[in-house]
């Protein structure tokens, strides 16, 4: 599978572009080694809250987040951008004053420490490879800038200018192109310069004076890892969990493997091979993630789908729109399958791929759903049950795998919890042998982090239970009647 080397600042002008990018070469590159990383712990499951105001976060953390067991939100970007209620307009930064259309610097800190009361930790989605891409304008906090000149920030001086035309990015398997080159206009900041890492660096140290515990590097991709480990040398404290968007394919010219030393990386391949294997080409495949051109499991920030996936950029993905419940249990999937750290996305409806947050971007949900345009998937039934299933399971071995057919797989997560997918469009009635303790269990697909839903009875070390069409049933030893 190939992929384009696409960032989250994807504007129609760049899809059309990028299309007819072609996939790059394998190349040889040291990997390094960053002082210390450390895991998301013992609730590894991250939200994206994509566009929600950070109001509107710190009260979700309080209500819904905390409760549930999720271990990190991750925010849209806090730096002032350039103006426009477009989504992609956040990564499009004109300074690194943190006023942005989410909130200012006050409700950023305010949201930290209300999501860490709860219990949750704060990852902020960063743009350091580039400004922005139009010619002039004002940002959102009034800032006046030009193409290549921000004052009080950058100047003409502090960026690459490759040669190219427009200096666009024209050659995706040149990796010189591909990292100094302009992505869609974007300025392009000469990473390699003291002055452009040092000015990062304080970025990332006002972040971090606000409590933040890591970032979400975009665009990490278009940066080479020598740059990215130097600004990172010079943050303080340390970021507890970095995870960086590298489009990457198998053969192309850069690999998220590169990557890994200093942090996670998104593996936009598993969220495509879910796509294909729940859309049709059958499920059984999916018992181990082991290709050696992958991001290996201790290192890979999976998911379904993120804001790029879900609009068909980047890697295409399963949607909310996806058929035959996909969706979920592709999401089921991702939460019960010990490869890699999950990212659960809360996002809204949309009509235009440019579309930014509804009901004025203070996120809004209902139960456990959403409202006012907001689709609050963090909340959904099945979802929320398999966090806790997560958090429970831990890093316990998959073991028990049954497949008897393409499209139904059943596997439990060594003596802790066990889970059985059925993407057939009939029943799947069947004997389970588990090594879960002997007892009765709630079915959390059903009854979420509630004993509302399905139960089933484990005795000697196997369970009966008919498997719904398109659906799932899972249990774990922290959901037993």
């Amino acid at each position: 599978m190939k992929f384009l080397a696409l960032a989250s600042v994807l504007l129609p002008l760049l899809v059309s572009q990028a299309n007819a990018a072609p996939s790059g070469h394998a190349s040889n590159i040291t990997r390094h080694k960053l002082v210390a990383r450390t895991t998301p712990g013992s609730k590894p499951v991250i939200i994206q809250m994509f566009q929600w105001s950070y109001a509107s976060v710190a009260q979700e953390c309080k209500e819904f987040i905390g409760p549930a067991g999720y271990g990190f939100v991750q925010v849209s970007p806090p730096t002032e951008h350039i103006t426009g209620s477009q989504w992609w307009t956040d990564y499009q930064p004109v300074s690194y004053t943190l006023t942005s259309k989410h909130g200012n610097r006050d409700d950023l800190k305010n949201m930290v420490d209300a999501c860490h009361s709860a219990g949750v930790k704060v990852l902020v989605d960063t743009v350091w490879n580039h400004m922005a891409g139009i010619d002039s304008g004002s940002g959102v906090a009034g800032t006046q800038f030009s193409h290549y000149n921000y004052p009080g920030t950058y100047s003409s001086d502090n960026f690459h200018y490759c040669g190219t035309p427009g200096n666009d990015i024209q050659d995706w398997n040149n990796r010189q192109q591909v990292q100094t080159c302009e992505l869609a206009n974007l300025a392009d900041l000469a990473t390699e310069t003291e002055y452009v890492r040092n000015r990062l660096a304080q970025y990332g140290n006002d972040l971090m004076s606000l409590g933040v515990d890591g970032f979400r590097l975009d665009a990490a991709k278009h940066m080479t890892v020598d740059d990215i480990q130097n600004i990172i040398g010079r943050l303080n404290p340390k970021p507890q969990y970095i995870t960086q968007e590298v489009v990457s394919g198998d053969g192309e010219t850069i690999q998220g493997s590169e990557y890994t030393g200093i942090g996670d990386v998104h593996e936009f391949r598993y969220t495509v091979q879910l796509k294909e294997a729940f859309s049709g080409n059958g499920i059984s495949g999916l018992q181990s993630f082991n290709d050696p051109q992958w991001t290996d499991s201790s290192h890979a920030n999976v998911f379904v789908a993120n804001h790029d996936s879900e609009r068909g950029n980047a890697a295409p993905s399963l949607n909310v729109n996806s058929p035959s419940n996909t969706y979920i249990t592709a999401n089921i999937f991702a939460l019960a399958h010990p490869y890699g750290t999950p990212t659960v996305l809360s996002s809204y409806s949309f009509g235009s791929n440019d579309d930014g947050a509804p009901n004025g971007g203070a996120g809004s949900c209902s139960g456990s759903g959403g409202a006012n345009g907001w689709l609050c998937q963090h909340r959904w039934t099945p979802i929320a049950g398999m966090v806790q299933f997560r958090n429970t399971v831990g890093s316990s071995g998959l073991n028990n795998w049954v497949s008897p057919q393409s499209q139904q797989i059943a596997f439990g997560r060594g003596s802790a919890g066990f889970v059985a997918i059925n993407n057939a469009d009939s029943e799947w009635s069947a004997t389970f042998q588990t090594s879960l303790p002997d007892g009765t269990y709630c079915d959390v697909v059903s009854g979420g982090t509630s004993c509302s839903g399905t139960k089933f009875t484990v005795s000697g070390g196997s369970f009966t239970a008919t498997v719904p069409a398109r659906n799932a049933i899972a249990i774990h030893v922290g959901s037993k009647a």
